[in-house]
């Protein structure tokens, strides 16, 4: 859609709320369709080809509208999470489907879903405990757990330990960044020979300082044979899954208990829309379910619909699922695709022109979107060199420290980046280097 659409389209959205504004007192104020209604309405799965803005307008009258905003917000939610899972090829028993155990939502940030899955956990593991011996306090539980992550998770997967109130310990990575299982199961076994309980490890798909991948293959089997939560944290690297050359960076996503990724980071949709799976619905239900008289209606005992407000902290909700409704059809799942593709083939674009100048080195492998480089020499220099990048105003970088190193991270975000972009940054980076390498000889 180009600017002049956009401006037509607009003109017409405004144009649709005036209306329905106008004509709301002819409207029913409670809706009179079953749960489940929509469900039937609109196709399994998203469409490959991109479909018409006029289709999808007269389907919010004819689909949404019945329904708004309940149930439709929530039953879009939870076919659209569907549609997003089956474009993954995620494990079945992670979708919601007619009447599957787990299912899919749609929280503010993966920050959300960490602390989300730390917490339905958290209460597995106590009431586990508890049955088993009946004795056991919630606070001599709580004193014992311990959960893990690679020493590149985000800073946020610390956070939810904070929150949470249990230990989290940083597994130390490989030489490519990433938590293998020999390093969880050491660490695992020397805190189980402490008294401490191991419950709960996030491993990291595409890691926010270099796109490194933990080993799902050799972290999950540990996970399930010591009865350890596991969750997979891939916010950045989870768009690139719907493509199939980029799939097998998923495998191993059998053995989680719990999924996330962030539509808002590399699939156009807007923030806010953190998309997250659970196997086990009643594992989040179970942890946070709460039934005030004000809150009660005549459905939530009937099995028929998903009520979100027990799969989320907040309990008010706004109506994220249109969001991806609109984006799944307006590009179609090949659309998705070619948008993907095109940001990593930029990026190896970026990863050649540094290849041709040997006063570079890159970092870490360029798997999707982001290139980790540096000039050759002291940290001191490199910090030099960001401080006129980002001095000057034309680009922006945002630095890390892989081990000792301080390090430029080349991310492709933009929706309308091209290779002549990604050629200027670099002439500008180049230019740059030549200056700050000139002045440090005199």
């Amino acid at each position: 859609m180009n600017s002049s659409e956009f401006r037509r389209r607009g003109k017409e959205m405004t144009d649709f709320v005036a209306d329905y504004l106008d004509g709301i007192e002819g409207r029913q104020v409670y809706p009179d369709v079953q749960p489940g209604y929509l469900r039937s309405l609109v196709p399994s799965t998203a469409p490959e080809e991109p479909d018409t803005f006029e289709d999808i307008i007269n389907d919010v009258e004819r689909i949404i509208m019945p329904g708004a905003a309940s149930p439709a917000c929530t039953e879009l939610e939870t076919v659209m999470m569907d549609w997003l899972g089956k474009m993954l090829k995620l494990p079945e028993a992670f979708l919601a489907g007619e009447a599957g155990e787990g299912g899919g939502v749609i929280q503010g940030s993966a920050s959300e879903a960490t602390l989300m899955a730390l917490l339905a956990a958290r209460t597995k593991v106590t009431r586990r405990l508890q049955a088993a011996s009946p004795g056991l306090t919630q606070g001599a539980i709580m004193d014992k757990l311990v959960a893990y992550s690679s020493d590149q998770a985000h800073s946020s997967v610390e956070r939810a330990g904070l929150i949470g109130g249990v230990k989290l310990k940083a597994i130390p990575s490989d030489g490519k960044f990433a938590m293998r299982g020999s390093a969880l199961q050491e660490a695992m076994e020397r805190d189980k020979a402490e008294g401490l309980i191991p419950f709960f490890v996030v491993a990291t798909l595409g890691t926010t300082s270099c796109c490194s991948f933990d080993s799902l293959l050799e972290v999950g089997p540990i996970c399930n044979k010591e009865d350890m939560w596991l969750h997979i944290d891939a916010a950045y690297a989870g768009s690139s899954f719907i493509c199939p050359e980029f799939r097998h960076l998923l495998n191993g996503v059998e053995f989680a208990d719990s999924f996330n990724f962030n539509p808002h980071k590399w699939m156009l949709v807007n923030f806010d829309c953190s998309a997250m799976w659970v196997k086990k619905r009643t594992d989040l239900i179970g942890a946070f379910k709460l039934d005030p008289v004000y809150l009660k209606h005549s459905h939530q005992d009937s099995g028929l619909i998903t009520d979100y407000r027990h799969w989320q902290l907040p309990l008010g909700r706004r109506f994220r699922s249109l969001k991806m409704w609109f984006v799944f059809r307006m590009y179609g799942v090949k659309g998705l695709q070619a948008y993907i593709r095109k940001h990593v083939q930029l990026a190896h674009e970026f990863e050649h022109l540094l290849h041709q100048d040997p006063r570079f080195e890159i970092c870490a492998e360029v798997t999707l979107g982001l290139v980790c480089f540096r000039l050759k020499g002291s940290n001191k220099l490199n910090e030099a060199l960001l401080e006129r990048i980002n001095g000057t105003q034309k680009i922006h970088l945002v630095p890390c420290h892989l081990r000792d190193k301080f390090v430029l991270r080349f991310a492709i975000c933009s929706r309308t980046v091209e290779s002549a972009h990604v050629r200027l940054a670099w002439e500008h980076i180049s230019q740059l280097a030549s200056d700050l390498l000139g002045a440090e000889k005199e």
